[in-house]
């Protein structure tokens, strides 16, 4: 027993005394919801004029108020907290985020020179799989939100995707699928554990933390992602939910039946009872009490980020991509109304449920992106994100040197955890213009192994392609990847994709837009990519550089040893 196992033996040992939402039952009556509030009338005006949206984003915490036409009328952010208490773990203090979350609300409403009771409704964007959980009976927390960075499950993830009961999973898994041709079975066939899913961190805190396990067992535990969390807070304790985006999301719930997973609850010893209902992404979930913002205003949207910035970027038919390059890159394809199953680590996804209407993502990620930039500029290698291009422009190509940006391993197709990040090719000659511009053309490489596992797999015909992100104001990364994918590239005018789709989501509950063809209108580009022509030799020159880097992958992988 580890020593913050036994140091949990006691009742509320570990329990975090300060975090109390509210006096009343965390799961009791829900407060009277209105029908709509799009024709109520605030002191100072009508209320279908605005909405404001909350990004809570890894590194940046941000609300905006929309008009009726999406444009941000004020704005207010906060640097999000992360704390490191051992290496390796990376928490949040709930109680942190949510005196700043109501701030950057606050804030925002007196920028937009507004007042809450103008406000027809909310929408709330998180990042995906970072959760915490609470006593049902008292309201307080028995941890910080372990964020999806955290890795003290990275164990349990190598000691289950290793174990001899996964091995008879998949066995079992590939027999079901190939009597039944059911892609729920081949799903169970492919699965592996992700360190970034919520599965094996959960089950870390059940094992190390005794009074959580045992209540947990008896029914009196509340595991909330952030988006949970945020809606119990706002509600004074009154309402207690999810929406089907963020729970397909943590790894816990199955996108085909469209529930929590009973199978992997009971065979990893997670009680499901702890887990929230899970409801529509655009609807009135609640109303915020009228102490945090001066009147109820309407919580009409939950939403996780990367299919909130899908659906602000207007992605809502079959074949509509949307590549988000951040900190790292997420790709995303619409595939329609059915969960895709991937066999090159593309994941199922649900994008937003409203009403009869349900849709579904594959989704592919590259973990180091902008952390990528942001290590180059670290060592030396440029001084301002500006000049960026500038530089790797002033050299003709990367003189032979080839990057291979894995800080956190490799994801799809290539799925090795293990692989290292790693500069090849360097000699006398080599500058730093040289090592930069091998840098950037490695995520517009790793964007072309997304697109085309995408494409092969999923043979959904590509309809377009819209870009967001902070990467995506390079326009040399922009440039390339449209040329090496053959494809026009949109860059929206609006910048924080994930904000606005949020936004639309609300605005689309509570009257404030009445259709997504409506949302369309109001989309704008700000920039437009197109491929250079076939004359200019763009891949021609750049074929056996892409051959010579996917050689630099090999080299890269498995360099670092298997966990026991």
């Amino acid at each position: 027993m580890s020593d913050d196992a036994k140091n949990s033996s006691q009742d509320d040992a570990n329990i975090l005394g300060n975090s109390s939402a509210t006096e009343q039952p965390p799961n009791g009556p829900r407060e009277q919801v209105p029908d709509s509030p799009k024709h109520q009338a605030g002191q100072n005006g009508p209320r279908d004029q605005y909405v404001v949206a909350v990004d809570v984003g890894t590194t940046t915490l941000r609300c905006h108020v929309y008009d009726k036409l999406a444009n941000v009328k004020g704005s207010s952010s906060k640097k999000v907290h992360l704390l490191h208490p051992k290496p390796g773990w990376v928490e949040m203090d709930p109680e942190v985020l949510w005196t700043d979350f109501v701030d950057v609300v606050n804030e925002a409403i007196r920028a937009a020179g507004l007042t809450a009771d103008q406000v027809a409704g909310m929408g709330i964007s998180t990042q995906r799989s970072t959760f915490t959980m609470w006593d049902r009976e008292t309201g307080k927390l028995y941890h910080n939100f372990l964020t999806w960075q955290d890795l003290r499950g990275a164990e349990l993830v190598d000691l289950w995707n290793n174990s001899f009961t996964m091995k008879a999973l998949h066995g079992g898994g590939g027999l079901l699928y190939y009597m039944s041709r059911s892609k729920r079975f081949l799903a169970a066939n492919l699965l592996k554990f992700l360190p970034q899913q919520i599965t094996m961190k959960v089950m870390w805190m059940l094992q190390n933390n005794l009074t959580l396990r045992r209540r947990a067992f008896n029914g009196l535990v509340s595991f909330g992602t952030i988006d949970t969390y945020l809606l119990w807070k706002l509600t004074g304790g009154q309402v207690y939910a999810t929406d089907y985006s963020c729970a397909s999301s943590t790894g816990l719930y199955d996108p085909y039946i469209k529930q929590w997973n009973k199978f992997f609850t009971n065979l990893l010893s997670i009680p499901i009872s702890i887990f929230p209902p899970v409801e529509d992404t655009s609807k009135i979930h609640g109303v915020c009490e009228t102490k945090l913002f001066g009147a109820p205003i309407p919580i009409a949207s939950l939403v996780a980020d990367q299919q909130a910035a899908m659906f602000g970027e207007c992605c809502f038919d079959p074949g509509d991509v949307k590549c988000t390059m951040g900190t790292g890159t997420f790709m995303d394809i619409n595939v329609g109304s059915n969960p895709h199953t991937s066999m090159a680590g593309l994941y199922p996804l649900i994008g937003w449920k409203i009403g009869d209407e349900i849709v579904y993502l594959a989704e592919g990620n590259a973990s180091d992106t902008g952390n990528a930039i942001d290590w180059a500029r670290s060592i030396g290698l440029f001084d301002d994100y500006t000049e960026t291009v500038e530089i790797v422009e002033s050299v003709e190509d990367s003189n032979g040197v080839h990057f291979v940006p894995a800080f956190n391993g490799l994801q799809a197709p290539v799925n090795d955890p293990r692989a290292c990040s790693l500069f090849l090719g360097l000699s006398a000659t080599t500058t730093k213009a040289h090592m930069l511009r091998a840098l950037l053309e490695s995520l517009v490489f790793r964007n072309k192994q997304l697109y085309e596992t995408m494409l092969n797999e999923t043979k959904i015909p590509i309809t377009y392609i819209r870009a967001d992100g902070g990467v995506s104001n390079n326009s040399f990364v922009m440039q390339l990847t449209a040329d090496l994918l053959n494809r026009t590239i949109t860059r929206p005018k609006h910048v924080d994709m994930s904000s606005l789709g949020a936004a639309f989501l609300a605005g689309l509950a509570v009257g404030m837009w009445t259709s997504k063809e409506e949302l369309k209108d109001l989309q704008s580009s700000e920039k437009v990519f197109h491929p250079r022509p076939v004359s200019e030799g763009v891949w021609e020159k750049y074929r056996p550089v892409v051959e010579q880097w996917e050689k630099a992958v090999k080299r890269s992988l498995y360099w670092y040893p298997a966990k026991n």
